[in-house]
């Protein structure tokens, strides 16, 4: 397997495009941050199982994948965030660069996470995000309730959301959604990736990787910025 792939004619300078949308969990950051909730709380394995068949997309619902783990997660201390944050979360190679050279070009910059608030507000200010959607956890008497908060825009930000969220943006902006990039790893990123003028898979499942535009298999995600013409 190539270490990357650009499928088709060359890419247009980087100056075509003005928003750049990323996945947060696997593509931004090194972890699932649900799966490190679930180790900390010593339900690792059920979570974690549930959470591969998702990103396979063996379980299509996302919603459903995602209520299921959360259910399991219920009773679990909210410190247990804290931890996650503190000892687990790192950025992956090239996130920091490639949001600073995006940025530096006058691209606004999305996240889009079926991920946490608890987790995306700390990764969004470290990259300069502009926008931002998430799920917001439920906790209760300083534990989790294995739920998510109903917000403005819905209660779960799931592969549709992640579409919505990247043409909201692209509206918000005035861009065309062919001025846009969006970066992802997982299932629920295709809807994204799809509607999107620029699909990047960053070591990504194999489905991921056929449908996308680039694929990054091998190293950081600043490599993208090897392929744009001029």
């Amino acid at each position: 397997m190539a270490s990357l792939v650009l499928k088709g004619a060359a890419l247009p300078p980087l100056s075509h495009f003005k928003l750049a949308a990323f996945d947060m969990d696997s593509t931004l950051i090194s972890i699932e941050c649900i799966d490190e909730i679930a180790a900390l709380a010593g339900k690792g394995a059920e979570v974690a199982a549930i959470t591969e068949a998702a990103m396979r997309g063996e379980i299509t619902d996302f919603k459903d994948s995602l209520r299921r783990r959360l259910a399991l997660l219920a009773g679990v201390p909210a410190t247990v965030l804290d931890r996650v944050l503190a000892e687990r979360l790192t950025f992956n190679p090239g996130a920091r660069e490639l949001c600073a050279a995006l940025k530096a070009a006058g691209l606004k910059l999305v996240l889009v996470s079926g991920g946490f608030t608890f987790f995306t507000r700390h990764v969004a200010a470290e990259l300069g995000m502009d926008f931002v959607r998430s799920n917001e956890l439920e906790i209760e008497n300083g534990a989790l309730t294995g739920r998510v908060v109903m917000q403005d825009w819905g209660d779960i930000c799931d592969g549709a959301e992640k579409r919505r969220m990247l043409l909201q943006s692209c509206e918000a902006i005035g861009c065309r959604p062919d001025q846009a990039i969006a970066v992802g790893d997982g299932a629920n990123d295709l809807p994204m990736m799809g509607a999107a003028g620029l699909s990047v898979a960053y070591h990504a499942k194999p489905k991921v990787r056929e449908q996308a535009r680039v694929a990054i298999n091998e190293g950081g995600l600043d490599r993208l910025l090897e392929l744009f013409a001029g």
